[in-house]
């Protein structure tokens, strides 16, 4: 305020002896204070040194996750016979969820694999967990992944060859398997050859037949 009064003196100073020397009377004298006194306070402008940060709202974990459920069946000629594949994939509760960095959790995954003959006899019978492939994961998948997979992909002479995968969940991110059959009800499961490691699991309540296939 004492600044705003410091510069009307000034400009009343200044605009009186302009006056002097000019015709200029009175009324056009407080014209021109009135429109320099405008002038000069529109020039000034309200700085601000305060800084506005935007608020980041941390995502709060939803419900558990679960994925969806599927079956796969497929036809398949091996040594000579007729079988079918069946596959199938369900979350499970009683199996320990996973979290991922936010704390969102995920249900893991049960998937039962039957190999039938023509008859419609079960050949091979098996319910595959995270837990059958602990051999072929580091610390990180056995405590963050979800077994996502397990399909068929092709017989290879004696096996019946599937393809599966521990992933972390909603990721792109995930460990390759292969898991093979024999015609004898054998399991074995390793890596994906491109990871460049392998490993095998014992058959558990496979229920082969004694002589094979």
């Amino acid at each position: 305020m004492c600044l705003f009064f410091f510069f009307y003196e000034i400009i009343v100073y200044l605009c009186t002896q302009i006056a002097k020397k000019t015709t200029m009377n009175r009324l056009q004298l407080t014209a021109v204070v009135l429109t320099a006194l405008v002038v000069t306070s529109c020039g000034k402008k309200k700085q601000s040194n305060d800084i506005i940060v935007p608020t980041v709202e941390t995502p709060k974990p939803q419900t558990p996750v679960r994925m969806q459920p599927y079956d796969q069946t497929n036809d398949v000629q091996w040594l000579g016979k007729e079988y079918q594949v069946a596959i199938n994939r369900v979350s499970s509760d009683s199996l320990p969820m996973v979290k991922d960095e936010t704390g969102q959790q995920f249900f893991d995954n049960r998937i039962t694999v039957r190999i039938l003959r023509s008859d419609g006899s079960v050949f091979f019978k098996r319910v595959f967990t995270k837990a059958d492939f602990v051999a072929q994961l580091d610390d990180d998948y056995r405590k963050t992944g979800i077994l996502e997979g397990i399909v068929f992909d092709k017989t290879d002479g004696n096996n019946i060859i599937f393809a599966g995968s521990v992933s972390h969940p909603q990721t792109d991110e995930y460990i390759p398997l292969v898991v093979s059959v024999s015609n004898f009800g054998e399991v074995s499961i390793r890596r994906d050859d491109q990871m460049d490691t392998s490993g095998s699991l014992p058959a558990e309540g496979p229920n082969p037949d004694d002589e094979g296939v």
